[in-house]
């Protein structure tokens, strides 16, 4: 008997069906496309920002361990995404993967949570790529009046030494709209110019480590783990766990590359080498780049806004500040992109399960991508970036991500369970270990959480529920109905 409830989960045939996914994505992505929209969405303003934090308040040099371990819990992670990508490759990324194993409402939670993590962190992102925008166009006597470049309401010193509140962040709403406007045009010409914009921040990342190391001071690195200083979590071995958690949030958006999926040409090959490539590359980098960083400065001198822009300083190379102010930028970009592109596919795709309105999954008929999709996220996210602080907007994008990621290994364990026999091209190694360490990696940085970030959490969970009883749960029925898709 079929049931039509919230706990009513689609078969793994029905979701590889053809008639099940959103229908009209052209399959334009291979291996080297997906592993940069992977290195594009992971190194952003984080490798520039958060590794000089982490190290001048938790970890001192040891916070190149503090990335190793936060690599470590995203590879637990990334090896169930590999799986259930190659296993399902359609778009939707989590919400799909769990809409098989744990059903419906749960589905619908994933997606909503999700929405923290793509866009209200391509929010955040637009933000913070506002103020390095505005900080390059004033070091060319252009600056955006603070009026305008300020989320709404912050106060502001204007050029006469008197102070104003804003009235929006104009600049992170139109980088919002221009990538929007890209990611409308196509899905291959949006890729090409990730490509294109991540082998510049690469250039840039390769170039700060090559020209760091001849200025690196062994004696910068000692002690290596600093004594703890009685609290928990600063310094010592303690600061090098709270490191890794604070680090781990450069790491967010790796999972956006499982969204790529439908659109690869071969996805049983090209999204394992995506995904895995991507983190494996984007680790190492932040590796280097943070021992060069803790041996050119001292590292209790790293916490400032530019910690990568100070050692460059102290190497006495002028010219290189700017090349690393426009790697930071477009890393930032790159990360915009990608953050978007994924939400869009989210969106389409639960909409084509009736959770959404029905005309959130079209895909346009020239130009190949789910436009309308695509445009309502645009719309949201840059009327977010006008308004609201970074701040408030960061503290929500973590938790929706350890909630996803969370959800992806579990799906593993259970789909391992209700459909052994169907074929997996890519296999996490030792089912169920993997997955709980995954899970365990998730709850463990979920717990170091704020409590007003559980605040917001349950409040947003409460919000998605009643969308979910008074909307979606209904159309759901109606489009389940139409074709052997669920079970319970």
């Amino acid at each position: 008997m079929k049931i039509h409830g919230a706990l009513s989960r689609k078969l793994l045939s029905d979701i590889i069906a053809p008639v099940s996914h959103v229908a009209g994505l052209p399959k334009v992505l291979g291996p080297i496309s997906i592993v940069f929209m992977g290195i594009g969405a992971i190194i952003g303003a984080g490798i520039f920002v958060l590794t000089g934090t982490a190290a001048a308040l938790y970890a001192g040099p040891a916070v190149v361990v503090s990335f190793v371990l936060a690599g470590l819990a995203c590879a637990f992670v990334a090896l169930c995404y590999a799986e259930l990508a190659t296993l399902m490759p359609v778009a939707g990324s989590t919400y799909t993967y769990t809409y098989a194993s744990l059903g419906q409402l749960a589905a619908w939670l994933v997606g909503w949570n999700l929405v923290l993590e793509y866009s209200i962190g391509a929010a955040a992102v637009a933000v913070g790529w506002s103020g390095y925008f505005n900080d390059t166009l004033a070091s060319m006597g252009l600056a955006i009046p603070p009026r305008f470049s300020a989320s709404t309401g912050e106060a502001v010193q204007l050029a006469d030494g008197t102070t104003t509140t804003a009235i929006a962040n104009l600049p992170a709403a139109a980088i919002v709209a221009l990538l929007t406007f890209l990611l409308v045009q196509g899905t291959r010409e949006s890729a090409r110019l990730n490509n294109l914009m991540v082998a510049i921040k690469l250039a840039v990342i390769l170039a700060f480590i090559g020209f760091g190391i001849g200025h690196v001071s062994v004696a910068n690195w000692q002690p290596f783990v600093p004594p703890n200083t009685g609290t928990f979590g600063t310094f010592g071995w303690s600061g090098v766990l709270h490191g890794a958690s604070v680090v781990f949030f450069t790491y967010i958006g790796f999972d956006a590359v499982s969204n790529c999926a439908q659109e690869a040409r071969r996805p049983q090959r090209d999204m394992p080498i995506g995904i895995l490539g991507a983190l494996v590359i984007s680790t190492v980098l932040y590796i280097l780049v943070a021992g060069v960083l803790v041996g050119v400065v001292p590292y209790p001198e790293l916490n400032v806004a530019a910690p990568v822009g100070l050692a460059v300083d102290r190497m006495g190379i002028g010219w290189f500040a700017a090349l690393i102010q426009l790697g930071a930028l477009i890393g930032i970009t790159t990360a915009i992109l990608v953050l978007l592109y994924g939400q869009g596919r989210i969106f389409a795709t639960m909409a084509n399960d009736g959770l959404m309105p029905p005309m959130f999954s079209r895909v346009h008929p020239r130009l190949k991508t789910p436009w309308l999709s695509q445009i309502l996220i645009g719309v949201i996210v840059a009327a977010i970036a006008a308004v609201a602080p970074i701040e408030t907007l960061s503290e929500l994008v973590g938790v929706g991500t350890l909630f996803s990621f969370l959800m992806v290994c579990a799906s593993v364990v259970r789909l391992r369970h209700l459909e052994p026999h169907m074929p997996r091209p890519f296999r996490v190694p030792a089912v169920p270990l993997i997955p709980v360490l995954g899970i365990l990696s998730c709850l463990g940085l979920m717990v170091g959480l704020a409590p007003m970030t559980w605040a917001r959490l349950i409040v947003w969970i409460a919000i998605g529920l009643v969308i979910y009883f008074t909307y979606g749960r209904s159309r759901a029925a109606r489009r389940l109905s139409a074709g052997p898709q669920s079970r319970e």
